[in-house]
């Protein structure tokens, strides 16, 4: 009898425990999926007022207000906003009929463009070809960029102030190793190889830099050796969208230009003489970690009628302007200074000696918050033009009279104002209304603060709760992570509506935390070096550290904690889960580069240092496969050129070593994004936290409904 009790009793507690699992619908996801940005924008009204510059500098733009369009023309002498219907399906841009893959001149008259390894000039008006070089070879080819993880036909050259020169380089990668991927099809699959330089290796791409004279087809080669295939801004000579690290004078005569060394220690500010191609060397900067020109932009600037140079550095430890005299090299004074740092310089007004600029952490609250100042070249007479709190993004009128600003925080919608150029408020163009959008149930996230690791640095960042709560209920938390050190888990700042899918997981029964950790840029030195050389660490100490004190303040459960991310942060992923495997419970990790040395040379000596001088060995995540407890998926695009996807393979050869358990999703003829698989993506990723997260049963292959899912 006791053993037919027992017996009982334990049926009895299965088929409840069965029957408390939770099962989700697909109402559920339904639900979920209407809080994506392809659902959510049609509810949001006022949200648009891009400026399409005219003549005296008046501008029309479109907006939405209950999905139909308007159109205002604004001019700003006269202080006038007029709805109209005269710019419907106008184009914005200059030259229709002309490539991708061509680059036009400031005059509108001729373009560029590559053919056979080199490099033609084209006129506009008759089409007429002339070529302008003859022994561009494969991978000796002008004005190319296809190194590493870049692939493009379009030339990669700076125009002359007067159309008449171009400076650009004949780029050497013929001693660089190759890098192999193979497409899956019905027979024999296709090779695709192409030039990936990898750390550590010998040898990597080079720049051979020339300026030609495109009306006579002469070509100068600068009189230096080729320097590396680096930039100050990042880790692509065509970062900016052109050839970076590039400033003419006026009349052609100079380009003034900064090389950097192969571990970005080292720029070596140039003047060149464009028709003998001798280089003058002006002064040079060298760093402990790495040097950079700014943050999203290019920030020093060539002066030639001052003899000056605007230089941006962080030797105070923020990112400041710094004035130097061209003709000797030498510094005249430091033009800002303070505990904040300048992100992009806007204009230099060389005849008012006056700067404009965006800048973060000088104005109280979010340091990451961005402002537009303007300074004397003498650094005084420091001015705020953008006062109310929020990140600001302005667009400047031809003139450089006015500027439309828009303002927002990431809970407060946007507001766009017209300014002129002393900061004085001219017109409210926009304030962005979410009241239909807040009517479906859709709520901003919560923006927080807390310490990092060490306990004394404040981080900030974003908390995603369901729409509707249960009061007596403790949630699963999701981190989402991109570590950078290039940029962060949070991107903009400013406000939108839907992020990703934060939300929309959020709504399946989690709590959702983006955590903009340490070691990212945007604020001083020494914070984004927190982590150089060692970029295992992933900010991961400081998003364990703030999930357990948001836990103060949240329902969160910290026993239920999942982590995902794409590229670095698939990474960041798998560093979490192997590495802090009773903190992190389950992981997706997507696309990740684990081991540095399988990714292209140039991001990983740049935020490592050379492997000489870097333990690359000890950061890579296979090594560190052997200690997984929880569920973790790997994802990989079979024909990633960007992070190639034997980065993940390594870590699944680790994990079989192990004898581990794991999940794998491989997209077998996507690249680093999943093109059209990313919706399946998603679904994949909601299916993964909920049954091991959560605990519950999703529904089966729901089909996401979205644009891209079609």
């Amino acid at each position: 009898m006791n053993k037919y009790w027992f017996t009982v009793t334990a049926c009895t507690l299965a088929i409840t425990a069965n029957a408390q699992q939770k099962t989700l619908t697909v109402k559920d996801y339904e639900r979920a999926e209407s809080l994506m940005s392809y659902n959510t924008a049609k509810y949001i009204d006022h949200a648009s007022a891009q400026p399409n510059w005219l003549d005296g500098d008046k501008f029309w733009y479109s907006t939405k207000v209950n999905g139909t369009e308007q159109t205002f023309l604004v001019d700003p002498v006269k202080k006038t906003k007029t709805l109209t219907a005269d710019y419907k399906g106008s184009l914005t841009a200059s030259h229709r009929g002309l490539s991708s893959d061509e680059v036009l001149s400031p005059d509108g008259k001729k373009t560029i463009l590559i053919k056979d390894y080199n490099l033609f000039v084209k006129d506009v008006a008759t089409g007429k070809l002339t070529q302008l070089t003859t022994d561009g070879i494969k991978d000796y080819g002008y004005a190319t960029d296809n190194a590493g993880w870049k692939h493009s036909d379009a030339p990669i050259l700076s125009w002359s102030p007067d159309s008449k020169k171009i400076a650009t380089f004949q780029q050497d990668q013929r001693n660089s190793k190759d890098m192999y991927l193979v497409t899956t099809n019905v027979g024999a699959p296709t090779l695709k190889a192409w030039k990936y330089p990898l750390p550590g290796d010998k040898q990597i791409a080079t720049i051979r830099r020339v300026v030609i004279d495109v009306e006579n087809a002469k070509m100068v080669a600068l009189n230096i050796p080729a320097d590396p295939h680096r930039a100050t801004l990042s880790d692509d000579i065509s970062s900016s969208g052109t050839f970076d690290d590039i400033d003419w004078k006026a009349d052609g005569t100079e380009v003034a230009f900064v090389s950097t060394s192969r571990d970005h220690k080292n720029e070596k500010f140039r003047i060149a003489n464009t028709t003998t191609g001798a280089v003058r060397e002006v002064f040079e900067e060298t760093v402990k970690t790495q040097f950079e020109s700014g943050q999203r932009a290019i920030n020093w600037r060539y002066l030639p009628a001052s003899k000056e140079i605007i230089w941006y550095s962080e030797r105070d430890n923020w990112g400041h302007l710094y004035l130097y005299d061209s003709a000797n090299g030498k510094l005249k004074n430091q033009i800002t200074k303070g505990d904040f740092v300048v992100t992009r310089l806007i204009k230099v007004d060389e005849k008012a000696r006056m700067l404009y600029f965006l800048a973060n952490g000088r104005e109280k609250g979010n340091p990451y918050f961005s402002y537009l100042y303007k300074i004397g070249f003498d650094g005084k007479n420091l001015t705020l033009l953008t006062p109310e709190a929020g990140n600001h993004q302005v667009v400047f009128s031809p003139s450089f009279e006015y500027f439309v600003d828009s303002y927002s925080q990431p809970d407060v919608p946007t507001v766009t104002v017209l300014r002129n150029i002393s900061g004085k408020l001219i017109n409210t163009l926009e304030k962005t209304d979410v009241s239909r959008l807040t009517a479906t149930g859709w709520k901003a996230p919560n923006p927080v603060s807390v310490k990092a690791k060490d306990g004394k640095t404040d981080i900030y960042g974003l908390v995603f709760t369901p729409t509707k709560m249960d009061a007596s209920q403790k949630y699963p938390v999701i981190d989402y992570i991109y570590p950078g050190p290039q940029g962060g888990s949070m991107g903009s700042w400013a406000f939108v509506a839907s992020r990703g899918d934060h939300q929309a997981l959020a709504e399946l029964g989690f709590i959702v935390v983006v955590i903009e950790g340490t070691s990212n840029p945007g604020r001083s030195k020494s914070f984004h070096d927190m982590s150089y050389g060692n970029m295992s660490e992933n900010t991961l100490p400081d998003q364990i550290a703030a999930i357990r004190q948001l836990s103060l303040k949240y329902p969160i459960d910290t026993t239920k904690v999942g982590i995902w991310g794409h590229s670095g942060g698939g990474f960041a992923t798998a560093a979490a889960m192997f590495r802090y495997p009773d903190f992190f419970k389950v992981g997706i990790s997507e696309s990740g580069n684990h081991d540095n040395r399988n990714y292209e040379d140039d991001w990983g000596e740049r935020y490592n240092g050379l492997v000489e001088n870097s333990d690359y060995e000890a950061q890579a995540n296979q090594n560190y496969a052997k200690n997984l407890k929880g569920k973790l998926m790997l994802v990989h695009g079979m024909m990633d050129d960007n992070v190639p996807p034997y980065n993940t393979l390594l870590v699944v050869e680790a994990l079989e070593k192990a004898n581990k358990s794991f999940d794998l999703v491989i997209f077998p003829n996507s690249a680093h994004g999943y093109g059209t698989y990313s919706p399946y993506m998603m679904r994949r990723r909601w299916d993964y936290f909920v049954q091991h997260l959560l605990g519950a049963e999703p529904p089966k292959d729901y089909q996401m409904k979205g644009p891209s899912a079609r």
